[in-house]
């Protein structure tokens, strides 16, 4: 049972961006990011994707669309010129879209595997844009009895809501949010969590604890799903007003 959020239809300074990320191919870790640009979404995130023998595509669960795929987080992508590099566990970078490359991670990975850029199917799972704010991760936080490492939850931005306490987006739902003088995005829905946010990743042990949490006390959700308003760039430390 999700708990009650006090409402409030306020307008104004909702807090700053906090950090920004972009997730180059989609069930891999990412990178941070100074300044992003959005056009649709944040450019250059989720646009490519691992795809199975089967045509699903790689993640860290079983459904219609994705095939469950051990090891996927603890690979990491960074945008380059030429497109996306993926850094393996030995720290070596190799290119998106060359043999060797999907030769490579069906090896290490132990199945036959792909990497696709994008074609008519989005490779984002609900809505292009994904915002969390820091007053939900203390109240994350706070409900688990330790740190909450937002990394699990692989968000484009972190608003940096200040002091403010509680799941405080929950009243956001439906607004839309200014970050710096050029991006307006508008807050659609809340995110659902999968298994995702528990697994393993880097320096992050598996952590169960957080999706039965999530399931007791906001209904398995976290954060909100948004589209672009407007487009344009933005930086750490821009304003991000509610309208």
């Amino acid at each position: 049972m999700r708990a009650a959020e006090q409402d409030d239809r306020s307008t104004g300074a909702a807090g700053h961006v906090g950090a920004l990320a972009r997730y180059p191919v989609k069930s891999l870790l990412g990178e941070s990011l100074p300044r992003a640009r959005f056009g649709t979404r944040l450019e250059g995130d989720r646009c490519w994707a691992v795809y199975t023998e089967d045509g699903r595509l790689g993640s860290g669960k079983n459904s219609r669309r994705f095939r469950a795929v051990d090891g996927l987080l603890h690979l990491r992508a960074r945008l380059a010129p030429q497109g996306p590099l993926v850094r393996l566990p030995d720290g070596r970078e190799l290119p998106a879209g060359e043999p060797g490359t999907d030769a490579e991670l069906s090896a290490l990975l132990g199945a036959p595997l792909a990497l696709r850029p994008e074609t008519t199917q989005p490779h984002h799972d609900d809505s292009p844009v994904h915002v969390v704010t820091t007053a939900a991760l203390r109240r994350l936080a706070g409900l688990l009895g330790e740190p909450v490492d937002p990394a699990r939850f692989r968000a484009n931005v972190v608003v940096d809501t200040g002091d403010a306490e509680g799941f405080v987006e929950d009243r956001w739902l439906g607004r839309e949010l200014h970050l710096g003088a050029e991006v307006v995005l508008r807050l659609t829905e809340p995110m659902p969590r999968c298994v995702m946010v528990t697994a393993a990743q880097e320096a992050l042990p598996r952590a169960p604890q957080v999706l039965k949490t999530l399931g007791a006390v906001h209904d398995v959700e976290f954060g909100l799903q948004a589209e672009v308003v407007r487009g344009g760039s933005v930086a750490l430390g821009d304003p991000v007003l509610l309208g």
